[in-house]
């Protein structure tokens, strides 16, 4: 799985709240409206800004907070290709990943906004087009891999009608 998309940078602790924000919690029945207002608390402008494949790169625990699953499902929606952070809140991880959006972790103070990549999800690679350096990232194991490859895990749940992550 290779991943191409242009970096947008956030900072530590960036909240279930600042992604999906609690204020438009009667939107969480429809996913599609909810994503156009992705991150508007960290960054009014990324979801008018953000491409599909495009990363979002933060440091310090993404995602801390309530366990909003729809937290990831609309950073998926509006195209983000992946996340990468320095480290994850663990339910943010775990829910990402169910719902088919890779989350890696990494060394992201090498990457800066706006910066062209090039992630090899499978082999634990971040190429830094824009500077010409590779990151190294531990691999995800081979159940999550199948997970997102499926799409999530109702996509893997569709496929093999239950477990099969090996």
């Amino acid at each position: 799985m290779i991943l191409k998309g242009k970096s947008h940078k956030f900072g530590d602790d960036i909240s279930t709240d600042l992604i999906a924000p609690g204020r438009l919690f009667h939107l969480r029945t429809n996913l599609p409206e909810l994503a156009k207002h992705v991150l508007e608390d960290a960054d009014p402008e990324f979801a008018k800004r953000v491409k599909p494949g495009d990363f979002v790169v933060a440091g310090k625990n993404f995602g801390l907070g309530s366990s909003r699953e729809h937290a990831p499902a609309i950073i998926k929606l509006a195209g983000v290709g992946a996340v990468l952070a320095q480290s994850f809140a663990r339910i943010f991880y775990r829910n990402a990943i169910n719902v088919g959006l890779p989350v890696l972790v990494c060394d992201t103070t090498k990457i800066d906004d706006g910066d062209e990549l090039e992630i090899d999800v499978e082999g634990g690679k971040i190429k830094n087009l824009t500077k010409n350096l590779v990151i190294e990232t531990p691999p995800l194991p081979k159940a999550m891999l199948n997970i997102l490859e499926d799409g999530g895990l109702v996509g893997h749940f569709k496929k093999h009608g239950d477990f099969k992550l090996g």
